[in-house]
């Protein structure tokens, strides 16, 4: 097999809150913004099939949150949905960012919701699903594994190389994309997974109290994912749907990488979302509301 063009996305490393955060940034100068937010266990070139189509829409912004991808994980207490969500409050603020549409697939999705319930004035849409955010807690596979384990020392003790190496094979193949395939391998590499790894295993507690402060979140909300997830089911993403008050959902045919196992579908959702689709939500009464779509 013929390797593919390393990721189109060129990254930099930028200090916000002390955090050393490594980010994409088109710098285009546009109204709109669209800030990413890189899932788990990858990085932001998890967004390189479709940075093209995000791309003509204004500024685009990707980074991988504190304690995830090349990002620093000196400060462990940012390792969390709510203080993440925290985080992106002041870095929307410092990178002057205005009031971003907000793309959080799997991770991002927690950290974005608890942005938008405590600062809705940082936000003006948001693009979410495949977090493992219900509660009870439904994860399958690995996922459910790390959540559950005893002690971090669990985790520590897995060959996070292999394991990363197997988990990203279906989003990024070592024998096609070598380089983007090492970058989320490294990513995690060398004791930084099960650093990581402290971010879902919040999810016990933290996920009763996002459960209460769905039903206020007003921001417009599209939730995309993989009909197909075996880590995430795709309850968690119904289950954000009926208790978002403004929100509408797709399923894609995919597994978990959703964002890169069905790109073209998963872009063209959010240029129609960011474009103008978000103010249809919320506008209509609750039984005109956009429902799931099968794709």
């Amino acid at each position: 097999m013929n390797a593919q063009p390393v990721s189109p996305i060129t990254t930099y490393f930028r200090v916000c809150d002390g955090v050393r955060v490594r980010f994409a940034d088109t710098r285009s100068d546009s109204d709109t913004t669209l800030l990413l937010l890189a899932p788990w266990p990858e990085s932001v070139w998890a967004f390189r099939r479709i940075w093209g189509q995000v791309a003509g829409l204004g500024r685009v912004v990707a980074i991988d949150l504190p304690g995830f991808g090349h990002s620093d994980q000196s400060r462990t207490e940012l390792i969390a949905p709510e203080t993440a969500g925290a985080f992106l409050e002041r870095l929307i603020d410092e990178w002057g960012l205005g009031a971003p549409h907000i793309v959080g697939p799997d991770v991002g999705t927690a950290a974005a919701l608890f942005l938008a319930a405590k600062a809705p004035e940082c936000v003006t849409s948001l693009t979410i699903g495949g977090g493992a955010v219900r509660f009870p807690i439904e994860a399958g596979g690995a996922l459910k594994d790390v959540i559950e384990a005893p002690s971090l020392d669990v985790v520590r003790a897995m060959d996070a190389r292999t394991n990363i190496g197997y988990a990203v094979e279906a989003g990024a193949s070592s024998d096609s994309e070598p380089e983007v395939h090492e970058d989320y391998v490294s990513a995690y590499d060398l004791g930084r997974f099960a650093e990581s790894a402290r971010f879902v295993r919040h999810y016990p507690e933290q996920n009763p109290v996002l459960r209460d402060l769905l039903p206020t979140i007003g921001t417009p909300t599209e939730i995309i994912a993989g009909r197909d997830d075996d880590l995430v089911p795709w309850s968690n993403n119904q289950y954000l749907d009926e208790l978002l008050p403004n929100s509408e959902i797709h399923a894609l045919d995919a597994g978990h990488y959703a964002w890169e196992q069905a790109a073209e579908e998963y872009g063209r959702l959010i240029v129609e979302w960011v474009s103008g689709g978000y103010r249809r939500v919320g506008a209509a009464p609750p039984s005109a509301r956009v429902g799931e779509v099968a794709r």
